[in-house]
């Protein structure tokens, strides 16, 4: 069973559009947070022990979750899917974005 996070700044309209969309798929646990103090489902350090791989939407994510959760990031494996807040949530264009980048990763981990 892989563990998948995805996170994104608030947790509002990408990363829970990641964990409704994978979460559907066999052999996979998925979460979500955000990564800012205002999040929805805000990011702790236990959800990223959880994880398997942390997928973010974006660069600035990652440079936040470096910051804030240097200590638990140790082998993790944290892919940026360059994916912008332009999206609303389970928005057809971002689906298929979602699925063009995460798909062909799976079976790398």
């Amino acid at each position: 069973m892989k563990k998948l996070l995805f996170v994104c700044g608030k947790n509002r309209l990408r990363s829970p559009t990641a964990e409704t969309i994978f979460s559907r798929y066999e052999g996979l646990e998925v979460e979500s947070a955000g990564i800012d103090r205002d999040a929805d489902t805000p990011l702790s350090s236990e959800t990223i022990q959880w994880a398997d791989v942390i997928f973010v939407m974006e660069n600035v994510h990652r440079s936040k979750l470096s910051k804030k959760f240097q200590p638990y990031l140790n082998g993790k494996r944290i892919v940026c899917l360059d994916i912008h807040d332009e999206y609303e949530y389970m928005e057809s264009a971002l689906v298929e974005l979602l699925e063009r980048k995460v798909l062909p990763l799976l079976g790398t981990f």
